[in-house]
């Protein structure tokens, strides 16, 4: 693979790996009516959304490019976040350009052809929710139409997508939120505070695991749409389940480590789900460090025990966490109050003997609150912690690890990737 040159602008950039945007000019959001009628395939009902206390102009008015599953269930989201209306819809599959508009409260306008969506002046903002392979061509023509943008994970596919990308969202003033909501959760924010408050000590380990049963396909209504509607087990599409799932973790211990990784190995297969797919039904990777530690990420979705689980180990103890809870696991002798252990519930919480002292923190569904992290980014021209140069860096991470695979390699962090 030919690799290219990297400058993701270093000297723009803070601690936290976010651009320093002080300077822009606050950008005005009026709420415009009257969409233009090209390439508008349907409209959905109109409800009404009471903006109680919130004057139009701080309304964003937003399209979603690709109504598959993730994003009818954004569509579905956002309903409840005032100050964002859906406006626009785009799926190259008219069905689920259907599926999309009815999971929505707002007036909306349906096109087949996301430049047309692009083209609507009212839009300030868009997510893109399509297959994998096209993150980095439609986040590029988003960004050169003026919109915001919010990219799903994981950012973009191989290493000259991911530089386009950067360089595009570079030379802009725009808003860009890549899509891992764990960089937005209350309860995930709050055990990094733990673990850079020494928590666990000097962390020596990162082990994550995501795993399932099942096949992972979708139906299709028609064998020309196999490729179309099961994209992700396609490796022309797609980077399966370390890109799907694996991706989350791995931009998690990127940022704990506040690093990423000199080299990666792994290895993967199909062994359980013989059905013509591509991309493995189970990876196991070895991330190495510069400080030392080894990051290991499994997915299987043969077996679902244990499902989700990070675990982040010190020479101190051990932070568990999982989808929307936290526990802290103690080294030696155990200790039984709060004062003696920073960060859980309560004085006189309960020992579980399996995953240690719960940690209280209250917080809302992580993906609801990643959809209000990226309107208040917008509204006070704020990039948001899970950016651009987070989402290129994890990005970068699961080709490396694609590579690792498919070519039965070590592959080392390229210089050239700066930052």
């Amino acid at each position: 693979m030919t690799e290219k040159p990297w400058d993701f602008g270093r000297e723009n950039m803070n601690r936290d790996g976010n651009q320093n945007y002080n300077t822009l000019k606050r950008r005005s959001f009026i709420k415009k009516t009257g969409l233009a009628s090209a390439g508008i395939v349907t409209t959905a009902p109109m409800y009404s959304k009471v903006l109680s206390g919130h004057s139009a102009n701080n309304t964003i008015n937003l399209g979603i490019i690709g109504t598959g599953d993730r994003g009818q269930g954004l569509a579905s989201l956002i309903n409840s976040i005032e100050n964002i209306n859906v406006t626009g819809l785009c799926d190259v599959l008219p069905f689920r350009l259907e599926e999309g508009l009815s999971k929505i409260q707002t007036k909306a306008q349906g096109y087949e052809d996301y430049r047309r969506l692009l083209d609507q002046k009212a839009i300030d903002a868009v997510i893109v929710a399509t297959p994998f392979n096209t993150h980095s061509q439609i986040a590029i023509d988003a960004l050169e139409a003026g919109k915001h943008v919010y990219c799903e994970k994981t950012l973009a596919k191989g290493y000259e997508g991911i530089q386009r990308l950067v360089n595009k969202a570079k030379a802009t003033e725009a808003i860009f939120q890549t899509g891992h909501q764990y960089h937005s959760s209350r309860l995930y924010n709050h055990v990094f505070e733990l673990i850079k408050g020494g928590q666990v000590g000097q962390i020596t380990a990162i082990e994550c695991q995501w795993n399932r049963n099942g096949n992972w396909r979708r139906p299709v209504p028609d064998p020309k749409l196999e490729r179309a509607i099961n994209w992700r087990m396609y490796r022309e599409f797609s980077g399966g389940l370390t890109a799907e799932l694996c991706s989350h973790q791995i931009d998690f211990a990127n940022w704990v480590l506040g690093e990423t990784p000199d080299q990666v190995m792994g290895t993967g297969g199909i062994n359980y789900w013989k059905d013509g797919r591509e991309t493995f039904d189970h990876v196991h990777m070895v991330f190495s460090y510069p400080s030392g530690v080894k990051g290991i990420f499994t997915s299987i979705i043969s077996n679902a025990k244990d499902g989700y689980q990070i675990k982040v180990m010190g020479d101190k103890g051990t932070l568990i966490i999982d989808y929307t809870k936290a526990w802290f696991y103690p080294e030696g002798k155990l200790r039984k109050t709060l004062g003696e252990v920073d960060g859980v519930s309560g004085a006189t919480v309960s020992w579980d003997e399996n995953k240690g002292y719960p940690i209280s923190k209250e917080h809302l569904e992580p993906t609801k609150q990643a959809l209000i992290d990226f309107r208040d980014a917008i509204l006070n021209n704020k990039q948001p912690l899970s950016n651009i140069y987070t989402g290129a860096k994890t990005a970068i991470c699961v080709q490396m690890a694609l590579d690792a695979m498919y070519n039965n390699e070590v592959v080392k962090w390229k210089k050239d990737f700066q930052f």
